[in-house]
């Protein structure tokens, strides 16, 4: 397979991402060099995706303290405490960049005594924060390849592949592994609210990468699971709670509960940074609500009728005990998950 483009750089001093909004049909660069522009790109989904958005938001921060041009330490404390909630709560829901983006500020700060090291910092902690996804992708990859060695036809939702991370991706990692294997294998992506993220980019990625790939309409995706015509199903996270229940985008939960129907496993694939042990359950996730007019338009025209509401979530939250395990960079974890998280979580040394 090709390498792509990777959809994050850091390119003379500023960022530089694929406008995923408009993939497949166009593949067109923003330069983000502002902090404004980072948080438009987060919020109207040009960068998406979990990890992505924490290697994403931790390069921002040096984006954003650079056009403030701070002469003091003690201002460019200031500017990274008000990068701390204008950038790190871009997007509620995913946890990751909220994560990096404390991560980077709380290193910066701690360890600078002036303000060319405190840039310096930054800019090295955030590309840890990208190398450590890099190897989480690769490690997910391996593991998951071993779980679905034997299964031909896989289901997925949503985006979880090169263009959500910063490495190979999540629940597309052990596609990719198996497809560089040789071994036979097709999948059924589902559309995805609310940007189609499955038909634009799933069906993208795999495509590009030789991978036999169809798109299935979200509502058709349980009847193709109940025909037998899905092996197994994997999906990507954007927050795990402690006790395994798991928030992904909006529809996760009925493939979820269309696999268990079916008979077959329904994987959930995620680096642990995206566990979250400060919530005990799903019922304490953050659910993005996004604007009606993703729902009441189309291409810019409108589609209901008007004077109708529209309830737009992001994400739902797929419960515990319809999940057969989650596949992170510390093992494979599986049920009592409230167990298999807090030893994942010891051995990778987080907090």
């Amino acid at each position: 397979m090709k390498r792509p483009t990777p959809p994050i750089q850091w390119v003379d001093d500023h960022i530089r991402i694929i406008d995923q909004v408009l993939l497949p049909t166009e593949v067109r660069f923003v330069e983000i060099r502002t902090a404004a522009q980072a948080v438009d790109a987060i919020q109207r989904l040009a960068i998406r995706g979990a990890p992505a958005l924490g290697a994403f938001g931790s390069l921002a921060l040096v984006v954003a303290l650079d056009e403030t041009h701070p002469s003091s330490l003690s201002e460019a404390t200031t500017r990274l405490e008000e990068c701390r909630t204008l950038i790190g709560d871009a997007r509620p829901t995913a946890v990751n960049l909220r994560r990096a983006v404390d991560r980077v500020i709380d290193e910066a700060i701690s360890s600078s005594q002036d303000l060319a090291g405190l840039r310096a910092t930054l800019l090295r902690e955030a590309h840890a924060v990208a190398a450590e996804d890099e190897a989480a992708c690769t490690e997910i990859g391996r593991l998951g390849h071993e779980l679905l060695r034997d299964a031909t036809t896989l289901g997925t939702h949503c985006n979880a592949g090169r263009l959500a991370t910063a490495g190979t991706g999540t629940a597309l990692a052990p596609m990719y592994a198996k497809a560089q294997a040789g071994e036979p294998l097709k999948v059924f992506a589902s559309e995805t609210r609310p940007l189609l993220q499955g038909a634009r980019l799933t069906a993208w990625e795999l495509e590009d990468a030789g991978i036999d790939v169809t798109v299935v309409p979200d509502g058709a995706m349980a009847s193709t699971v109940l025909s037998g015509q899905v092996d197994a199903y994997i999906v990507g996270a954007d927050r795990i709670a402690a006790n395994g229940d798991t928030a992904n985008k909006i529809g996760t939960v009925s493939h979820a509960l269309a696999a268990r129907e079916a008979g077959i496993p329904f994987y959930v694939a995620a680096p642990t940074s995206t566990i979250d042990t400060n919530l005990p359950s799903g019922e304490h996730i953050e659910i993005e609500q996004r604007d009606e007019l993703e729902v009441h338009e189309m291409t810019g025209k409108r589609i209901t009728p008007q004077g109708v509401a529209a309830a737009n979530p992001a994400f739902d939250v797929t419960p515990h005990h319809l999940i057969s395990a989650i596949i992170t960079e510390a093992g494979v974890l599986r049920a009592p998950f409230e167990g298999s998280i807090a030893d994942a979580l010891t051995r990778t040394g987080a907090p």
